[in-house]
């Protein structure tokens, strides 16, 4: 019984050894960096790798209507918040062949 006990703390902590490392991976991989999150009066997208100005930003709200967008960006973005009610919302980078690279969400708080 002991025997079971170790095996099954061993699997266990195997388990989430490689479940922390692809959640790490899958960070490392991202091109844009969003902050602050949540965010109140402005939202900065940086580059932090594969910039390309032919890049388009799309920002959605949580009904999946687009309420922005954005064509040539920048490598520094910041996206002012005035027009945008308190919620959810999912942004989309999307490649000069209208193939999306990215998404990701963000939260507005005012």
């Amino acid at each position: 019984m002991i025997r079971f006990f170790y095996i099954f703390t061993f699997i266990i902590g195997l388990t989430f050894t490689s479940f922390a490392q692809t959640k790490q991976t899958e960070q490392q991989q991202k091109i844009l960096k969003l902050y602050p999150i949540p965010a109140s009066t402005t939202i900065t997208f940086d580059f932090v790798r594969s910039y390309d100005r032919l890049f388009s930003l799309q920002v959605y709200n949580f009904m999946g209507k687009k309420v922005y967008e954005v064509r040539n960006v920048s490598a520094r973005m910041v996206l002012p918040l005035n027009d945008f009610f308190r919620g959810l919302y999912y942004y989309h980078l999307v490649d000069k062949n209208k193939r999306l690279i990215e998404t990701g969400r963000f939260q507005i708080v005012k």
